[in-house]
């Protein structure tokens, strides 16, 4: 008895299991301090939405409809939060089966990353940015999976149109986060024809790409079809981009008060009057909100028609390039650098929202104990480089440069998963409006899936050795 219970301590006292505790640890504790949940004004509007069954389609409405189908089970965000941390954390333990053996550096890696507040805090913040990088996150790993069981074609199979099925719902939830999508059919393309003989490439990566198109297309179509049923009113994201050109407009002015804007000052003179005055004094390249502070310029805005907002933006764009690149320059700087991150909200704790909406939901504001001892966690973190988005960046292109000289599979599809972050974070050159820090926490997340993977996958000394050895030869 004695003996079979040590051979079965042996066989668990593995890299794999050891690095699958110290997750699930971390996904209870994250769990323990966050539910049901840390609401914000904007989570409490969507979980409004959601009970309604009624969606403000200023926000991604798939987010809204999530939030009802967990309120309808459980009331409140509760079921939502524990969705959004199964899926990150869940992503990693699957990881770990990206190799046969993993090393014993993945156990260091998973203690390194439970107690980061990419996955302590954010993971309990009922924001859709989160929900776009763990969905994200887990279809690249679904289809790194697949390539690690390509000769099984059952599962394979299943791997890839449940990593499909997840980048649907990623891109669904961030207007721009279609991004990852597109990287996703191509590592799907990429991966088949890393599988395959030379002479059946070509046929591979058609059948598995366009298959992969196709379904995403299908699955997109169904589901904004379905929810652009439940949004009542005016197009979220075609306000949201008059809002951006405007942003852009006065932006521009302040740069340059020279700046003629014939196309405004035709239509409506009191607007142009407006930008010169209100809109330049309280214009800032950390956030547009502070625009909202001047009732008469909103008023005017509002007034005026989206095709004149339009033309004189596209003349901004076009006859001044070289200012209107300057103005969003300094917009993605804060975006990307937060050179002043308490000004670019880098977390929220606690429960707070409209007064109406809350009393609808039955809720009250909320800062718990659990809330202030996450809030000083993040104070603690925030001048750091943990919350830089610059560093995890630098992280990203170290471990992309790594992935592609090693050249696995799985590393393939981990490859498009860092390239397709840092293009996510590169459509923000074009449309911020504000600096908040989770913006950009996909890319956080995809470096440090990949640095986790490269950790995992480390040779062991005797490996490296016969690596240096092999090298030699070559040379």
């Amino acid at each position: 008895m004695g003996q079979s219970l040590k051979g079965l301590a042996r066989e668990l006292a593995t890299p794999r299991v050891a690095a699958t505790a110290v997750f699930l640890v971390g996904l209870v504790l994250c769990l323990s301090l966050n539910l049901p949940g840390q609401l914000s004004y904007d989570s409490i509007a969507q979980l409004h939405d959601g009970r309604l069954g009624v969606y403000n389609g200023w926000h991604p409405p798939v987010m809204a409809w999530m939030l009802g189908i967990a309120d309808s089970i459980v009331p409140g965000a509760g079921l939502f939060v524990a969705f959004d941390a199964v899926l990150l954390f869940g992503s990693f333990i699957a990881a770990l089966w990206l190799a046969p053996q993993p090393s014993w550096t993945a156990v260091v890696a998973a203690f390194f990353c439970v107690l980061l507040p990419q996955f302590l805090l954010y993971q309990g913040i009922v924001w859709k940015d989160v929900l776009f990088a763990d969905a994200a996150i887990a279809g690249f790993v679904c289809i790194a999976l697949a390539g690690s069981y390509w000769g099984r074609a059952v599962l394979r199979n299943l791997l890839l149109g449940k990593g499909i099925a997840l980048l649907v719902l990623a891109a669904l939830a961030r207007q721009n986060g279609a991004v990852a999508l597109v990287f996703g059919i191509a590592a799907i393309g990429a991966l088949a024809a890393a599988q395959t003989p030379p002479g059946a490439r070509f046929r591979a990566v058609l059948l598995f790409g366009t298959t992969a198109a196709l379904s995403a297309c299908g699955l997109i179509s169904a589901a904004s079809l379905a929810l652009a049923m439940r949004v009542p009113g005016e197009s979220g994201p075609r306000a949201q981009f008059k809002l951006l050109q405007a942003y852009d407009i006065i932006g521009a002015v302040k740069a340059d008060p020279g700046l003629k804007l014939d196309r405004i000052v035709r239509a409506n003179p009191d607007l142009e009057q407006l930008v010169r005055t209100d809109g330049v004094r309280l214009y800032t390249p950390q956030r547009n909100d502070t625009l909202a502070s001047s009732a008469e310029l909103q008023d005017e805005l509002s007034a005026t028609p989206k095709n004149v907002i339009s033309a004189q933006w596209r003349d901004l764009v076009l006859q001044h390039a070289g200012l209107y690149l300057g103005v969003r320059a300094r917009v993605f700087g804060w975006t990307f650098f937060t050179p002043e991150i308490s000004r670019c909200q880098p977390y929220f704790v606690g429960v707070e929202g409209f007064p109406r909406y809350m009393k609808d939901l039955g809720l009250v504001a909320r800062v718990r104990w659990q809330d202030l001892a996450l809030k000083s966690y993040g104070n603690l973190l925030a001048e750091t480089p943990v919350f830089s988005h610059c560093t995890y960046a630098i992280v990203g292109i170290v471990a992309l440069v790594m992935l592609l000289r090693r050249g696995r599979p799985e590393d393939l599809v981990l490859s498009f998963l860092v390239v397709s972050a840092l293009t996510f974070s590169c459509t923000f050159f074009i449309i911020s409006i504000a600096c908040d820090y989770r913006y950009l926490v996909f890319l956080d997340l995809s470096a440090l899936t990949a640095a986790f993977h490269l950790a995992a996958t480390a040779p062991k000394p005797p490996e490296w050795a016969g690596l240096r050895a092999r090298r030699r030869q070559a040379a």
